[in-house]
């Protein structure tokens, strides 16, 4: 059965504007990411990464070209519209976990579903879950402070995906952990990702997790190129 595209970029550029001149990011980049499926993307720093992942994540408007979220054109739309498809169909995890460190683990991942309308029980419910699917039910009840930076991670990743989005995008999610832990935290992610068909692009510079994903991009002149 053919996987569905979840996101797509098509011909997207985007230019900012540096005293008299312009710089250009991305200069008509085309991309498609389907369910269930993990790409990395590897690529210097500055060369756009992170403008990459605002575009998809509709952190950022494109200059030009479109972003399309499970098939639905995302030009035209109001602030609201955009807001919206973020809550319910995409799923941000950074480099530095930010969680809000006066709530437990349970509570942080209990937040965002508070936030869309489920009731405390029913928040209560699918956090106790995603805690014993990342392997770390244990902690529940203990604050960011009290967790290993292993946990923390596991936690944002609990996060992010708590309202069941379409799309994990990640700007090196282990970026700031040893490599045994690195190694741990993308297994637990891996399992997550083909268990609920969530498609996931993950910014990284860990050559050997990249290794491990299903396709490999890079950015090379304001273009998404397969490796």
């Amino acid at each position: 059965m053919p996987r569905k595209p979840v996101l797509q970029l098509s011909a997207v550029e985007r230019h900012y504007g540096q005293a008299e001149t312009t710089l250009s990011i991305l200069t008509g980049a085309d991309f498609t990411l389907h369910s269930g499926e993990i790409v990395a993307l590897v690529a210097p720093s500055g060369t756009g990464k992170s403008t990459l992942l605002h575009l998809a994540g509709l952190l950022e408007h494109p200059d030009a070209g479109d972003v399309s979220i499970g098939g639905r054109s995302c030009n035209g739309l109001s602030d609201e519209e955009r807001t919206a498809i973020r809550r319910d169909d995409i799923g941000f995890v950074y480099q530095f976990h930010h969680l809000l460190p006066e709530f437990t683990a349970l509570e942080n991942i209990m937040m965002p579903q508070l936030i869309a309308g489920l009731t405390k029980a029913e928040a209560a419910e699918r956090a106790g879950q995603l805690l014993d699917y990342m392997r770390i039910g244990h902690r529940g009840d203990h604050r960011p402070s009290e967790l290993s930076g292993g946990e923390q991670q596991r936690v944002a990743i609990a996060r992010a995906v708590a309202n069941a989005p379409r799309v994990l995008l990640a700007d090196e999610p282990t970026g700031n952990l040893d490599p045994t832990t690195a190694s741990y935290v993308f297994d637990a992610l891996e399992a997550l990702v083909r268990q609920s068909g969530l498609a996931a692009l993950i910014a990284t510079h860990n050559h050997d997790l990249a290794q491990r994903m299903d396709r490999r991009i890079t950015l090379d002149a304001g273009k998404v190129v397969e490796m």
